[in-house]
């Protein structure tokens, strides 16, 4: 493992939050590669993996106040879902269309996350659509005089979008309580950031809004968590948006049924996966006298009989019934 002294962000995180922190990180992976297993074999429709955006995702939740604030996350955020609160039953059940599935019952597609309870807005299939729809739910928390924070997600790809630009602008202009997050993992699906932009960092679009933004490590947990909170504080306290820009990589294809070798070298990949976040996380709980090894194994054994847990009750969960198909349907 490499060393993360120099790395991490300084954070008041006591030991019991840095280890679920991590508990929720491993847990991510865990059930994205049983759900990126179960896809290829034919058992679901679909699937976007999260390998590699564990800390993007997984840090900037720690950050905020779920069922308080708002998260609208886009189809790769498996670890946001679970990080707000979501289980992982609960994000089994809709890769199997059942009818328990909390967000639709088995309408929607596979990795389209939303939960009621937890504040999880359900995304569209289509790239950035979900950048209004968190402006305007800012905008409410605003007229309402409500402590509510908006934070949504989305990739690099989407800031090519007309939403993204509409979204920040009107958020600059209305200066409202929404944390806009890139994860930029350097592809839009199979085009990369030269041939989206003529820009290094996105952050600095931000600055045509009239608002910060800034770009962080999107591989180190605690550098997302810590300009979450920052950018939370700045929301609540009447401040406005703030784009945060967390570079990071997927380790995985674009989805189940991406071919990445037509346009992503294999060295590339490699030289990533030296940077997996949560080999760098655990080796800094490590050097925290946080998590020993011992501790480590049974956590990734828990982990482990977790999600065999999720998908023995999914598989045999109850299938949605034809008559309630128009159930909860807008007509």
């Amino acid at each position: 493992m490499v060393s993360t002294k120099e790395s991490l962000a300084d954070v008041d995180l006591k030991k019991g939050d840095l280890t679920n922190i991590y508990r929720v990180m491993v847990l991510a992976r865990a059930l994205s590669e049983r759900l990126w297993i179960l896809n290829h074999m034919g058992r679901g429709p679909a699937f976007w993996p999260c390998h590699g955006h564990e800390a993007c995702q997984v840090g900037s939740v720690s950050a905020l106040k779920p069922g308080r604030d708002f998260f609208l996350p886009y189809y790769r955020d498996l670890g946001v879902a679970l990080a707000v609160g979501m289980t992982a039953r609960e994000l089994m059940l809709p890769f199997f269309a059942k009818a328990e599935d909390p967000a639709s019952g088995g309408r929607q597609m596979p990795n389209h996350f939303s939960h009621t309870g937890l504040n999880i807005i359900s995304g569209s299939s289509s790239v950035a659509t979900q950048i209004p729809h968190a402006v305007g739910i800012a905008f409410a928390s605003k007229l309402r005089e409500e402590d509510d924070v908006t934070i949504v997600y989305f990739g690099d790809g989407a800031t090519s979008k007309g939403d993204f630009h509409e979204g920040l602008n009107f958020a600059g202009v209305h200066r409202l309580p929404v944390i806009f997050f890139c994860e930029h993992n350097r592809y839009a699906i199979s085009v990369p950031q030269s041939k989206q932009m003529a820009i290094e960092d996105i952050a600095i679009r931000a600055e045509g809004y009239g608002f910060p933004g800034i770009t962080i490590d999107g591989n180190d947990v605690l550098a997302c968590y810590r300009a979450t909170s920052d950018a939370a504080q700045r929301a609540r306290s009447g401040e406005g948006p703030t784009l945060i820009e967390a570079k990071t990589y997927r380790l995985q294809p674009h989805s189940g049924d991406d071919d990445d070798s037509r346009y992503r070298r294999r060295e590339e990949i490699t030289e990533w996966s030296a940077k997996d976040p949560i080999l760098r996380f655990r080796s800094y709980l490590d050097e925290q006298g946080h998590l020993t090894s011992d501790e480590d194994e049974a956590l990734k054994e828990s982990v482990a009989k977790e999600v065999d847990d999720a998908t023995s009750y999914a598989e045999s969960a109850p299938d949605p019934q034809p008559q309630d198909a128009p159930a909860h349907v807008y007509r």
